[in-house]
């Protein structure tokens, strides 16, 4: 085994403006917002330290050198190489899904999900005045599965102009099979439904498999998808705003990146594209070894709350740093029981109501931290379901 390089024991201090860190009371614990606790890779501090002794601060242009740097990524760690004139830069995931949402479907028409799913996709959809549509997932033995023949059936409703499609899924922490991925793009090609894919979680499997992109289904399927990937949750970047659309099918790519344009996306910042150009040239060893970080807190947490607290389940997953915990056998609604954990324990964790669909019976706890962290969270959340019981 590789010696290990990189430092995942220490958090940076992230008081002030902070969302995750700034507005906190004494001895509170924040698990919740998707974003890591470990300092970032020193290859991206070198790329923006190096940028900054240019000391101007003037607009900026995207060179060809971070479309190469998105294919060169694809390919080593996806095996799947897109051609560089299919990428489209973006300043983040959400904004391109909302420019598109805009550009491609009309006020009233119809954008399906796979509820429960990022709450995002709701606000984007229902802010531009669009209306959602969900096939539902569905639980069973503590497990999700698409419901085909209701799928299919709601692709196939006229004012469905598009599906948003979460791969991994947040927040159930599950990459989607080749299989799936092929069947739901040829479901979309067959009603001439657009497949916008988000695949902001799709560095982080951390199983055998592999997310299967959906820029990497057939020709036929594949002028109808595109693709959305971001170094933000696998390096830690969401504040620079660098994100990536893949779009294979060229009148989709030119009016996608007309919709960019007009949102304001299209441009990006001093240090998003350096940033970006060294995580993706340089960070595989950095990311190979959180990875590893990661499997072991996420078997810690599984082990301790079967052991401690068999009232609540972490559910099986194989991708992204968000555990999705059931704790339907509470009997209490997520929301309500997120409250009161965080008045009794300080443990700030997300209820899963905002994701709908049966999110009213999860929460959903970040566990990109240093171990130490993730101990005196689970002992949190023992106490907190102790107390409910006594």
């Amino acid at each position: 085994m590789a010696e290990k390089q990189y430092d995942f024991t220490h958090v940076p201090k992230r008081q002030g403006n902070s969302i995750k860190w700034g507005v906190l009371k004494e001895k509170e614990l924040p698990m919740w917002i998707a974003e890591m606790d470990f300092k970032i890779a020193p290859e991206i501090m070198a790329s923006m330290e190096e940028k900054l002794k240019v000391a101007a601060f003037g607009y900026e242009s995207v060179p060809a050198e971070y479309y190469k740097a998105v294919a060169d990524w694809e390919e080593i760690e996806h095996r799947a190489r897109p051609k560089e004139d299919w990428c489209v830069f973006a300043s983040g995931v959400v904004p391109a899904i909302s420019a598109m949402v805009r550009q491609f479907t009309s006020p009233g028409d119809q954008i399906l999900v796979q509820e429960p799913v990022y709450n995002m996709f709701y606000s984007v959809i229902e802010g531009n005045g669009r209306r959602v549509i969900s096939s539902d997932l569905i639980y069973e033995n503590s497990k999700y599965s698409v419901n085909w023949a209701d799928l299919e059936e709601k692709l196939a409703t006229p004012s469905v102009r598009m599906m948003v499609f979460c791969n991994p899924h947040n927040p159930i922490g599950y990459a989607w099979s080749e299989e799936e991925v092929k069947r739901i793009a040829e479901l979309c090609a067959k009603h001439q439904v657009l497949l916008i894919s988000d695949e902001i979680h799709g560095d982080l499997v951390l199983t055998d498999e592999d997310i299967t992109p959906a820029f990497t289904v057939d020709w036929d399927a594949k002028n109808w998808v595109v693709s959305l990937i971001s170094p933000s949750k696998t390096f830690n970047l969401a504040a620079l705003h660098a994100a990536c659309a893949i779009i294979p099918n060229p009148d989709l790519r030119a009016r996608a990146g007309e919709s960019f344009f007009l949102a304001g996306i299209g441009e990006p910042n001093l240090l998003a594209i350096p940033a970006a150009i060294a995580a993706y040239e340089e960070g595989h060893d950095w990311l190979r070894e959180l990875k590893q970080v990661l499997r072991d807190n996420f078997a810690y947490a599984r082990e301790f709350l079967a052991k401690e607290v068999p009232e609540v389940k972490v559910l099986d997953s194989n991708a992204s740093y968000l555990a999705w915990v059931d704790i339907s056998a509470l009997g209490m609604n997520a929301e309500d029981f997120c409250k009161y954990l965080r008045e009794k324990t300080g443990l700030i964790i997300s209820a899963g109501n905002g994701y709908r669909g049966n999110g009213h019976e999860f929460v959903r706890i970040n566990l990109a931290c240093p171990k130490e962290l993730v101990i005196d969270g689970m002992q949190r959340l023992k106490q907190g379901v102790l107390n409910l019981n006594n």
